[in-house]
């Protein structure tokens, strides 16, 4: 993967926020992902970034073979960062017609098994982009992930969108990893005690933070404290002030900030409560940027 961007004049990130009183990681992020035009951050320079506002720690995640290759690579490459390799929902149906669907998530189930890997993920279900001539192939793929996280004793990423019930349904047939997470958690108060009832974590992202997003709050307001996460999902789904620019890691206050103000205590308590969640999450303490 070549350079990140070195010219302050293409740097298209909003500035940095004031940072966090107490350290928090961003559970979710794709230092590999292009915005427009073609750029990404340096990895060094993201880590650093993120680490002077209090991110000081990063799950980066795999969508494809090439990616979940790339996220080993880089967590090898830096203590602060662990992995994540999965098949993404949408690419399952691809594979499937191509007739490589297996011999990839043969090589995720290989990839799961190295010792910088901490999550199968993100898998799941998405019925958003991908019709119901592609949902054969998605439960395939989801069941298959699923039992590589009992497998190899990791954490089950979950991407969920337009799909809760069958999200429910394949978890319960399966049976619940015993670390899961729910990414960029897209529900109600009502699915989110579902999903709690069933042991799980509950990511929040960006999102929570958008002027339409009632339900979301009221599915944060009824998590409890030792089950929430925060994420980027970088560099999609910037929080406000800066909808609509690219996200990052060293975004994650403004995130963490309004989560505090709707869950009702402070900054500080909610960012302890975050970093020692994600550390019983993906299983583990691992090494911080100060």
């Amino acid at each position: 993967m070549s350079a990140g961007v070195t010219d302050p004049a293409e740097w298209p990130w909003p500035e940095a926020p004031e940072p966090l009183p107490s350290p928090v990681v961003d559970n979710h992020c794709h230092l590999d992902h292009r915005i427009k035009g073609g750029l990404l951050i340096d990895v060094d320079d993201a880590i650093a970034r993120a680490a002077a506002v209090g991110v000081t720690r990063i799950v980066q995640v795999g969508c494809d073979v090439e990616g979940s290759r790339w996220a080993v690579e880089t967590a090898a490459a830096h203590p602060s960062i662990v992995a994540a390799v999965a098949l993404h929902p949408n690419e399952a149906p691809g594979l499937e017609q191509e007739g490589t669907l297996e011999a990839a998530l043969a090589e995720i189930d290989r990839l799961a098994q190295d010792p910088h890997v901490r999550a199968v993920g993100e898998t799941g279900l998405d019925y958003f982009r991908t019709g119901a001539d592609g949902r054969d192939a998605q439960h395939r793929s989801f069941r298959e992930h699923i039992a590589m996280a009992h497998r190899h004793d990791r954490t089950l990423v979950i991407h969920d969108r337009d799909a809760h019930d069958d999200v429910l349904r394949l978890l319960d047939e399966q049976g619940v990893p015993e670390r899961t997470v729910l990414h960029c958690f897209s529900g109600d108060a009502a699915f989110a005690r579902e999903c709690l009832d069933r042991g799980a974590y509950l990511s929040f992202a960006g999102t929570v933070t958008f002027k339409n997003a009632d339900p979301l709050r009221e599915a944060l307001a009824v998590t409890p404290l030792d089950r929430i996460l925060v994420e980027t999902d970088a560099p999609f789904l910037t929080p406000m002030p800066h909808r609509g620019k690219p996200n990052a890691s060293f975004l994650v206050p403004h995130t963490v900030r309004f989560m505090a103000e709707v869950v009702g205590i402070s900054a500080d308590v909610l960012c302890q409560a975050i970093d020692e969640n994600t550390s019983r999450a993906f299983g583990g303490v691992w090494e911080s940027v100060t």
